[in-house]
């Protein structure tokens, strides 16, 4: 049997990635840790931040994590518990307006994913599929989630995607010999 130590849970807005994430953690070990990055700016996320936190059971402990998420990841894991981030796209946004390097943060975090001394289960939006953003900024985050996404599903065992509350196993995959004629 295989076992798969870190696990990127994808989706888009309301497709059941968080929930899918959560249930796949408290399979995974009995002391869970949760990283929030989402910060209440307003009444909405303070809502959904509220919302997360109810659905969440007993047995979870929380750390906020808007900016330092390779050093919440390194500090939470161990054997036994399992860290669950959520998510990676509240996360970048939070980099990008810091004014922070991008890709010098996204190699910070797939480091400490990768080296982290317990399960991970990150959950992210897949934000590429839609429109193409009118601004520059929405460009240049929608890139960023792409390489971002990328990067986090290269250094994860095993991507989950999740659309209508369905998950789809992505990673592992099966072959992609083809035979074409």
């Amino acid at each position: 049997m295989t076992i798969h130590r870190r696990a990127l849970v994808l989706g888009g807005a309301r497709s059941g990635k968080s929930r899918t994430a959560q249930a796949i953690a408290e399979k995974t070990a009995g002391e869970r840790l949760f990283v929030a990055t989402a910060q209440p700016f307003d009444d909405e996320m303070r809502e959904r931040i509220r919302r997360h936190r109810d659905e969440r059971r007993d047995g979870w402990r929380t750390c906020e994590a808007p900016l330092e998420l390779a050093q919440a990841i390194r500090e939470g894991t161990g054997p036994g518990r399992v860290v669950l981030v959520d998510c990676l796209t509240l996360w970048l946004s939070n980099v990008l307006l810091a004014g922070r390097d991008v890709e010098d943060e996204t190699e910070r975090l797939a480091g400490a994913v990768r080296d982290a001394g317990g399960p991970v289960v990150l959950v992210s939006n897949e934000v590429g599929q839609g429109i193409v953003p009118e601004t520059p900024l929405g460009r240049r985050f929608r890139d960023a989630q792409g390489r971002l996404n990328q990067r986090m599903a290269e250094t994860c065992d095993a991507v989950i995607l999740v659309a209508a509350g369905c998950p789809l196993l992505l990673k592992p995959a099966p072959s992609l010999d083809l035979t074409l004629a």
